[in-house]
């Protein structure tokens, strides 16, 4: 994709939506953690667990769910959401 081709309001939408199901999930508990001194620099080593990677999964789609259930079914919750996630994402890069 084009960078002239991404819609603006479209690609905040996503970045926000992003925030509110990964950043702002279980995978934040993972990220804040320590680094493994041994294998934090070898990609070739897991350093999320299967049962990890679940439960962020889970977590996702659960937030994902609400939200589209929300802009279907009650815009304002949408939008008070949607502003929630903006607050993570100011600095965010577009969709490529």
């Amino acid at each position: 994709m084009k960078k002239s081709s991404v819609d603006p309001v479209l690609a905040l939408e996503a970045k926000m939506i992003v925030a509110l199901a990964f950043r702002n999930g279980p995978i934040e508990d993972l990220h804040a953690g320590k680094v493994c001194p041994t294998c934090s620099a070898d990609s070739a080593y897991s350093r999320i667990s299967d049962e990890e990677m679940k439960g962020i999964m889970k977590a996702a789609v659960n937030t994902v769910y609400s939200l589209l259930w929300k802009k279907d079914n009650d815009s304002e919750a949408y939008a008070k959401s949607l502003l929630l996630g903006a607050r993570y994402t100011e600095r965010w890069d577009d969709p490529e």
